[in-house]
């Protein structure tokens, strides 16, 4: 189970995947917190999309948007998502390390769902004014994360073929569909119920006194 292993490597306390659910809810991590998170990625100014499809379907079950700009930031409308080295504004996650980043499609790729990951560049300044208008939209009420991403890719003139729906494997057709995108799609032999071992096991470790690894 190789997505069990990464995560317990790299230690997150998942929540239970619900797709886009819960209500929204406003969350709001301290300056100090964000500051000493901030992130920025040694590679070009990126969009990337990602989609977590059901494997028994193919439905569209969430959706998810990574910004590098003047910092990497994660855009999890509605998700459940959370790791301690990511604090929280409404939605929008900082400290996207490239660790964090595994963490993130672990944790959706399972035996029940596959991760599809869609990749554009983009100039320095379009990054920047995407990481504006996640940072702006405020929480996202549940079932709204589709409708939350192609929102905010609407702001972009070349994103304006992007549908905005509530689907997310149609906001991934569109997507995909843009000029220089690429695509890979992440899957995982990981059982649902390994989130529940993980947290049993932080709490029997807590108990013992001790800490899980870095």
């Amino acid at each position: 189970m190789r997505g069990l292993s990464r995560l317990l490597a790299l230690f997150v306390l998942p929540l239970v995947l619900a797709a886009c659910g819960g209500p929204a809810e406003p969350v709001w991590a301290p300056q100090p917190a964000v500051e000493a998170a901030r992130f920025k990625h040694a590679g070009p100014a990126k969009v990337t999309l990602f989609t977590v499809q059901s494997t028994a379907t193919g439905g569209g079950a969430h959706a998810g948007l990574m910004i590098s700009g003047r910092e990497r930031v994660l855009f999890d409308p509605a998700g459940t998502f959370g790791h301690p080295r990511a604090p929280e504004r409404n939605d929008v996650h900082y400290g996207i390390t490239e660790d964090v980043e595994k963490v993130y499609i672990d944790y959706h790729a399972r035996e029940t769902y596959n991760v599809e990951i869609a990749e554009i560049a983009v100039s320095r300044a379009e990054a920047d004014a995407l990481i504006g208008a996640v940072e702006a939209y405020g929480a996202v009420p549940k079932a709204q994360c589709s409708l939350a991403v192609t929102r905010v890719l609407n702001t972009l003139p070349r994103f304006r073929s992007v549908p905005v729906t509530f689907f997310p494997n149609a906001a991934s057709r569109a997507f995909r569909a843009q000029p220089g995108a690429t695509v890979r799609r992440i899957t995982d032999d990981d059982a649902d119920e390994n989130h529940g071992v993980l947290i049993r096991a932080r709490e029997e470790l807590a108990a013992m006194g001790l800490t899980p690894a870095n």
